[in-house]
């Protein structure tokens, strides 16, 4: 019998986060605290862009993205907020989403299965992907369970069990 396996990933649905940007951008355009802040938030190439007139003003702004983000259960770990900093009269805060596994994440994941996972169980680095496998379909359910538990530096899907 062949091995089961599947992949441990960390990405950003592309689709969810812009959903979550108009949502940010519409509820800046109408928040009364925001009139006359020049506030926006807009995607900067794969990054997003905050824009405000002051630097409390862009902070607010990272927050009502973080809150929207959460809603469309998108985890804060996957994003990565900059410091705000000036650029003429505005300030502005670059965010990036994460996508892919660091290698020392991966690595870390890989040793933490190695010390708890089942002994059948075996993990290799792909790209920014780690494949899990095992001969037992119930030791992969097992180690899945045990990586839900445990806290990384990323958030972490589950894919392609077979």
């Amino acid at each position: 019998m062949a091995d089961s396996s599947f992949d441990v990933v960390s990405k950003v649905d592309k689709m969810e986060a812009e959903n979550a940007l108009n949502q940010a951008a519409k509820e800046i355009e109408q928040r009364y605290d925001f009139k006359g802040a020049d506030a926006s938030v807009a995607f900067s190439g794969d990054d997003v862009l905050i824009k405000a007139n002051s630097e409390e003003r862009a902070k607010a702004v990272l927050d009502v993205l973080q809150s929207k983000a959460i809603k469309r259960n998108i985890s804060l770990k996957s994003l990565d907020a900059g410091d705000p900093y000036p650029s003429g009269k505005e300030y502005r805060i670059e965010v990036k989403f994460k996508n892919g596994i660091e290698q020392d994440v991966a690595k870390k994941i890989g040793a933490f299965l190695r010390a708890n996972a089942p002994k059948t169980v075996k993990s290799q680095i792909q790209g920014d992907e780690l494949r899990v496998s095992s001969k037992s379909r119930d030791d992969l359910q097992n180690t899945i369970q045990l990586l839900k538990g445990e806290e990384f530096d990323v958030p972490l899907q589950y894919i392609n069990f077979r």
